[in-house]
C-alpha cells in the first residue's frame, strides 16, 4: 500500500474536490461560481500532493509554457467571469500538460479486469490503441506565436461584442 504524508492526503482530498466542483459546474450551465472554486481547489491540491517547487517545475518547464499559458489563463477568464471560453481554454491546456500520462492511464486501465474489457470493444479499442501507444494524438498543430496571439485576441474582442 501507498503511504501518503498528511499534505499529499489533504492535496488528495482538495483535489477531488476541485474536479468535483468542475464537474458540477459545467452540469450546472457553467456555473461560474463553482467553477472558481473547483479551479483553485484543483490547483492548491496539486501543489500539496506534489509539492509547490515541483508544482512550479513542472508548469514552468521550457517545452509545457504554451499548455501552461493555455490552462492558467483558462482559470484566470473563469476567475473573471466567461466560464465557457474559459473551461474551453482550460481543456486544451490540460490535454497539452498531460497529454505524456494518457498513454500510462490507458496501459492502467487495460489491467483493471472490467476496464480493461471496455477498452477492447471493436470501436473503443483503435483509439485506445493510439492513445496508449504514443502521445502523438495529443501533440498540437504547429501554431506560431503570432498565430496564437491572433486567436486569442479574437477571443478576446468576441467576449468584449457580446457584453
Amino acid at each position: 500500500m501507498i503511504s501518503l504524508t498528511d499534505s499529499q492526503k489533504i492535496g488528495m482530498g482538495l483535489t477531488g474536490f476541485g474536479v468535483f466542483f468542475l464537474f458540477f459546474g459545467m452540469i450546472l450551465f457553467f456555473d461560474k461560481a463553482l467553477l472558481a472554486i473547483g479551479n483553485i481547489l484543483f490547483v492548491a491540491g496539486l501543489s500539496f500532493v506534489i509539492g509547490l517547487e515541483r508544482t512550479f517545475r513542472f508548469f514552468f518547464q521550457k517545452h509545457k509554457m504554451k499548455a501552461t499559458s493555455f490552462f492558467l489563463g483558462g482559470v484566470f477568464v473563469v476567475l473573471i467571469g466567461w466560464p465557457i471560453i474559459g473551461v474551453l481554454l482550460e481543456i486544451y491546456g490540460f490535454f497539452l500538460l498531460f497529454r505524456g500520462f494518457f498513454p500510462v492511464a490507458v496501459g492502467f486501465i487495460r489491467r483493471i479486469p472490467v476496464l480493461g474489457s471496455i477498452l477492447n470493444l471493436p470501436f473503443i479499442s483503435a483509439y485506445a490503441d493510439k492513445v496508449g501507444e504514443s502521445n502523438t494524438m495529443w501533440s498540437p498543430l504547429p501554431i506560431t506565436d503570432s498565430s496564437s496571439f491572433h486567436t486569442i485576441s479574437f477571443l478576446l474582442s468576441t467576449l468584449k461584442s457580446l457584453q
